[in-house]
């Protein structure tokens, strides 16, 4: 029975681990470092720029609904419609418009993102005190100052909260990207499943990157929410 692995012939390799087929093998990470590097910012690029999307498009998405209310549930639904349909299906459905790489998939999860941002972006903005915004408006402040002088501030706790949860969410959905041959670390998972270094180093990267990123909207949070922090140590104090 032939193996399903089969590893390099080349000579220079000798018998180690690579030509083995082991699952932790120092070997892999010398001979293809440029390999996995070039997926890495592949990954990146694509999970940042279809956040960035998803974020273009919800804010106007969740100010339009918040304002008008007749408007929330058809946003709400709609956005969460998206969300249930399967990542293949719905690269399937936007192929025929964008053809295969980069743009559908960024396309594709900007639009799973949307149903997380849009509803995080609500949340925060109806958790506002309502004497908060009466204080507001006795202070002259309009509309327009108020949301972004007064909620929007406030709102940012559950606002990064959701922009977090799109994230994470984008690293993992970026591998199914690999049937567009845009997946980033996906196509070294999906590449050769039976090449087991390959499949791990893939699996481990995902991992790690997903909670770098989620580790630095935790201290972007923090850096733009001081407020918080403080608030915080006055209530251990008091306590």
């Amino acid at each position: 029975m032939v193996p399903q692995f089969a590893p390099p012939l080349d000579v220079t390799f000798g018998d180690n681990c690579l030509t083995r087929n082991e699952w932790i093998c120092g070997k892999y990470y010398e001979t293809r470092s440029e390999e996995l590097q070039t997926a890495l910012v592949q990954h990146v690029e694509t999970v940042l720029a279809s956040v960035l999307l998803g974020l273009v498009i919800a804010i106007p998405l969740a100010l339009l609904a918040r304002r008008y209310r007749t408007l929330e549930g058809i946003v709400v639904g709609a956005t969460t419609a998206i969300y249930t349909i399967p990542s293949l299906a719905l690269f399937s459905l936007l192929v025929p418009y964008t053809g295969f790489g980069l743009r559908t998939v960024v396309i594709g999860l900007g639009l799973y993102s949307l149903t997380i941002l849009v509803r995080a972006i609500l949340d925060g903005l109806a958790a506002v005190p309502a004497d908060v915004r009466e204080s507001a408006r006795g202070m002259g402040y309009g509309p327009a100052r108020m949301l972004w002088r007064v909620e929007v501030p406030l709102a940012l706790p559950a606002f990064m909260s959701g922009l977090r949860v799109a994230t994470v969410s984008a690293v993992a959905l970026t591998t199914v990207g690999s049937i567009l041959d845009y997946g980033g670390l996906g196509d070294l998972i999906i590449e050769d499943s039976t090449f087991k270094a390959q499949v791990l180093a893939g699996s481990v990267l995902c991992v790690a990157l997903a909670v770098a990123l989620d580790v630095v909207l935790v201290v972007l949070q923090r850096l733009l929410t001081p407020w918080a922090r403080a608030g915080r140590r006055t209530k251990a104090v008091v306590g």
